[in-house]
């Protein structure tokens, strides 16, 4: 659906929607929670929709994606080098984008929609904005992201469902690497496109950021809590 609309059409069409992108550990899933209880919006969770994406992807249009899905947790993670991981991520060659528009298309517009997704780079979401803060991408600090990772995962079962049974401190390492990775061309992107870039280092309270985040999206003024997951609001065909 999304190749089928002109960037501008589509750029209107979308124009109730904030993407809050960038790296991984970055706080986006939290910052997007507060945000929720605040201001009448919805959330689109792209950890949860990306499981719809498996169903939709073929070997012609998504091969990277497709080559992922059949290879095992531990030849991922443990087989390759760091930059050969990020190399060859799906969104890195735009493989998962098309799917979040064609969401977002699907969804209700009486609302404002909360893109909560580290995959969306800034080459793929500038030509849909209709002004530059419209989209924020949130970078962290090394420190942080290590710190905010190794308590997630210090989960096991967790750990195992993304790693399989390899080296999890091997893997860890080598994700760490690859996000590091991801973050560099993350920020190439935005600045060359002037789209913000706000660093996460701790410094700086959830609630501070959250009001932050609020002005450069123009949400309105505060409501009661509405917690509400945009995943939710899909159609019965999960699209």
């Amino acid at each position: 659906m999304a190749a089928d609309n002109h960037p501008v059409d589509l750029a209107r069409r979308l124009s109730h929607v904030r993407w809050l992108a960038g790296g991984t550990g970055s706080g986006k899933s939290t910052l997007a929670q507060v945000l929720a209880e605040r201001y009448d919006v919805l959330i689109y969770d792209g950890d949860r929709a990306e499981r719809d994406y498996v169903s939709r992807c073929t070997a012609q249009k998504q091969p990277y994606l497709w080559a992922l899905l059949q290879a095992p947790p531990a030849q991922t993670w443990n087989d390759r080098s760091a930059q050969e991981i990020f190399e060859s991520m799906p969104s890195l060659h735009g493989e998962t984008f098309g799917f979040v528009v064609d969401d977002l298309l699907a969804m209700p517009t009486e609302h404002p929609v909360l893109v909560d997704d580290f995959r969306t780079l800034p080459r793929e979401v500038a030509p849909l904005l209709t002004w530059p803060e419209q989209a924020a991408f949130l970078l962290p600090t090394p420190q942080f992201r290590e710190r905010a990772l190794r308590a997630r995962f210090a989960d096991v079962p967790r750990a195992r469902m993304n790693w399989g049974d390899s080296d999890h401190g091997r893997a860890l390492a080598r994700r760490l690497a690859r996000d590091e990775l991801w973050d560099a061309e993350v920020r190439r992107e935005a600045v060359e496109l002037h789209l913000p870039v706000v660093t996460i280092d701790g410094s700086r309270a959830a609630s501070d950021l959250a009001d932050d985040l609020a002005a450069r999206f123009r949400l309105g003024h505060a409501g009661p809590p509405t917690v509400q997951r945009a995943c939710n609001d899909l159609d019965s065909s999960g699209r």
